[in-house]
């Protein structure tokens, strides 16, 4: 057969059909995952009843995994030590649940088993199966927010978000402001002054963006503003594309000043002013402190209409004593990492 001369029209209705056929793949791929772990919920309750009602004694599910997986010999599920994992599992989220809660219906397996087995508390393993759906989180990326303690990051940051912005970007807004931040990739030493952090976190932005989660988009470092024939400089820019939105970061080496939140408003209102378009929402404040009164936080955002964060960060950690002295200064960290980002 002839080849035929094919129009562009063609690879138009071929890109749209491998993106459908994609997309039914992803589908039918959720839905075959949702039957598994209702499956195993089924499971998980049997297995306890039996335990309960019967006197069929511990050996329960070894007798179980050997006759199931000869059944099934194709399935790879009925192993003793997962039949136990199913057990736990079930034990842990009927607590609380008659039915299997949907965020947790839309995980495959090992993610369950991952968050059952690493956390006790229901609410915080619900707010991880939600995270890792709606970020995509591979098994990977959950076991390290686990061990990060992204729950606990997030539920501590101090804003004047649900204040300030509507509900639903409020809602977004918090989940972006993590408590604090961890920025050990750096490898920086502790005492690293702030335009060192910042010529760090430019240097490896995609590990900076990595730490701040979806939706960031890095605008520049150093940002002018021209206000009254004066010069002002914001440490970092960013556009969120969820929120729609700048993000105004401002770095600061040592403990939080009330002076600063004031500083972050002027800026807010500046880039709102100057680079705010007219269908983007109300720029957001995040203020990068070395440590924070929960107090002084509080009141000095009390009265600030602009939605400003205010969270911590971490720098490495736990430096052995026979290494610190072969650490280089401030003045080396930033002279080589401005090197750098000037060579690239």
């Amino acid at each position: 057969m002839p080849d035929i001369q094919f129009t562009p029209d063609y690879t138009l209705w071929l890109s749209d059909l491998k993106q459908r056929i994609s997309l039914a793949r992803q589908k039918a791929s959720l839905t075959l995952n949702a039957a598994l772990i209702e499956l195993y919920w089924e499971i998980g309750r049997d297995i306890v009843e039996k335990e309960e009602k019967t006197a069929w004694g511990s050996g329960l599910i070894e007798r179980l995994s050997r006759d199931l997986a000869h059944a099934f010999p194709d399935m790879k599920g009925f192993s003793r030590r997962n039949l136990y994992a199913v057990r736990q599992w079930y034990l842990f989220y009927s607590a609380q649940s008659a039915f299997v809660p949907q965020p947790v219906a839309q995980m495959p397996w090992g993610h369950n088993r991952l968050i059952v087995s690493k956390i006790k508390d229901y609410d915080e393993a619900l707010w991880y199966a939600l995270a890792a759906n709606e970020n995509g989180w591979t098994r990977d990326d959950l076991e390290l927010k686990i061990e990060k303690r992204e729950y606990k990051r997030v539920a501590r940051a101090l804003t004047n978000f649900p204040h300030t912005l509507p509900a639903v970007q409020s809602g977004l807004a918090r989940e972006t402001l993590k408590d604090p931040y961890n920025f050990d990739f750096l490898g920086l030493e502790d005492e690293a002054q702030e335009r060192a952090i910042e010529a760090a976190l430019t240097y490896k932005i995609t590990d900076f963006l990595l730490e701040l989660g979806k939706g960031f988009a890095f605008v520049g470092r150093q940002v002018k503003l021209l206000i009254s024939d004066n010069e002002y400089f914001l440490d970092m820019l960013f556009y969120h594309l969820d929120l729609r939105c700048y993000i105004v970061i401002e770095l600061k080496a040592g403990k939080f000043k009330p002076e600063y939140a004031g500083k972050l408003n002027f800026y807010l209102s500046a880039v709102d002013a100057q680079l705010k378009r007219s269908d983007d929402n109300p720029s957001i404040g995040i203020l990068l402190c070395k440590k924070k009164d929960k107090i002084e936080v509080e009141y000095s955002l009390k009265d600030i209409n602009k939605p400003i964060g205010v969270s911590d960060y971490l720098l490495t950690h736990a430096i052995p004593d026979n290494l610190v002295t072969k650490l280089p200064t401030v003045a080396e960290l930033e002279n080589e990492l401005a090197a750098r980002i000037i060579a690239n």
